[in-house]
């Protein structure tokens, strides 16, 4: 999405093309999150990635600019990057190839 309204674009992507692998994305969370063989840290860090998007209270406040929507994606860009990490191969690539 992001990529979208900053201008950066590959040839051929719209926004319905972003906004349909952003609920690919979302969809591969959810999977990862409800298969049992998923660590519970993994399953902790998506709970607190999703949590932390969706909170109203952020570290540095939004109306700061630049920085104030900065955190945000760092913050929830790290804990989805270690989620990831922990997840077992196995479960990943069963996801992956449905």
């Amino acid at each position: 999405m992001t990529a979208y309204l900053t201008g950066y674009r590959k040839p051929g992507m719209n926004l319905r093309s972003l906004v349909q692998g952003f609920k690919a994305q979302l969809r591969f969370y959810r999977q990862v999150h409800r298969d049992p063989r998923t660590p519970r840290a993994a399953k902790i860090l998506l709970g607190w990635a999703l949590a932390y998007a969706l909170n109203p209270v952020d570290i540095i406040p939004d109306f700061l600019p630049v920085i104030g929507y900065l955190d945000d994606v760092l913050i929830v860009g790290i804990l989805v990057m270690l989620a990831l990490r922990l997840v077992p191969k196995e479960v990943w690539e069963e996801i992956t190839s449905v």
